[in-house]
């Protein structure tokens, strides 16, 4: 039984000092009607955990898109918000966390119909956003992101039930497949990998520049990407990526002189709301782990409606 009282722990993880494997039991795609997505696409995100649309916005969104991103990014007096997540040596900013809430644009582009309307067929329904971020990989020094399940630290450390949510990655700047792009490793988000170790008190602030609790041993890697490989989700600017809660993914670091954003959405489905972590500790900040619970409501075009 978990540390919830009226709560089953149906994925449990960090509670021994070896990873394993847990099948899981929940829905990929929760609706069987096609309308955003159609059912060919609808059988390949249930197969693979993933999905790339080309293009999704033009090229005047995506400079408009941008544009805020750096007028953030270089205003000093944001620098110290505990949104700003900053690399450890440079204090170039890696992260920036709840920029929905921060960006009055970015706040209508989660709601532009033709993400929001793909999330809430994919999970049946109304959805709020769990988190939202930016995350920046300068050129040269962008550093990595290891391997891991969003899911399995959603669930530990924000209560998250079930593995009815979903990510949306919006390519701000060309994704190649050597500046480090999202990669994921199709058909991992079957099995739910149960970590070892034990969640150290406030772990948000180190696991938000380098994780290392909540990271699948080698072994389980290994076997994840001798069955399934591994899939670099590159793209032009405007292009989108949906990937499962569950699935395996992480990016490698930036040693190239192209730098790469990308923003990301996180869906949770309204009737999949938190409850008291599983960890045992604490939320975190409702800035990494919305605990508001406010649906979302679609518009035509975030730049019409912002």
């Amino acid at each position: 039984m978990s540390q919830n009282k009226f709560e089953m722990d149906f994925y449990p993880t960090r509670t021994g000092p070896e990873s394993k494997i847990i099948s899981r039991t929940d829905p990929v795609v929760y609706s069987d009607s096609y309308d955003e997505l159609s059912k060919e696409q609808a059988e390949f995100f249930e197969k693979n955990g993933y999905l790339i649309f080309e293009d999704l916005f033009s090229s005047d969104e995506v400079s408009t898109l941008f544009d805020e991103l750096t007028s953030l990014t270089h205003d000093e007096t944001k620098r110290d918000m505990p949104q700003f997540i900053l690399e450890e040596t440079t204090r170039d900013v890696r992260s920036i966390f709840e920029i929905h809430k921060i960006s009055e644009l970015y706040g209508m582009l989660c709601r532009d119909k033709r993400i929001l309307n793909i999330a809430q067929q994919l999970l049946r329904g109304k959805t709020y956003i769990h988190q939202s971020r930016v995350n920046l990989k300068p050129g040269f020094d962008g550093k990595e992101f290891y391997w891991h399940s969003d899911f399995e630290t959603w669930h530990s450390e924000d209560g998250m039930p079930k593995m009815r949510a979903v990510s949306c990655s919006i390519i701000l700047t060309k994704n190649y497949e050597f500046n480090g792009p999202l990669m994921v490793i199709p058909g991992s988000h079957k099995d739910f990998v149960s970590c070892s170790g034990k969640t150290p008190d406030e772990h948000y602030k180190q696991s938000l520049k380098r994780q290392e609790i909540g990271t699948p041993d080698k072994e389980i890697l290994e076997k994840m990407v001798a069955k399934n490989k591994i899939v670099s989700a590159k793209g032009g600017a405007g292009s989108v990526i949906f990937f499962d809660c569950n699935i395996m993914h992480g990016s490698n670091g930036n040693i190239t002189p192209y730098p790469r954003s990308n923003v990301f959405f996180v869906y949770n489905s309204i009737y999949n709301k938190l409850v008291k972590p599983f960890c045992g500790l604490d939320p975190r900040p409702e800035h990494i782990a919305d605990r508001e619970f406010l649906p979302l409501e679609p518009v035509n075009n975030f730049l019409e409606s912002s």
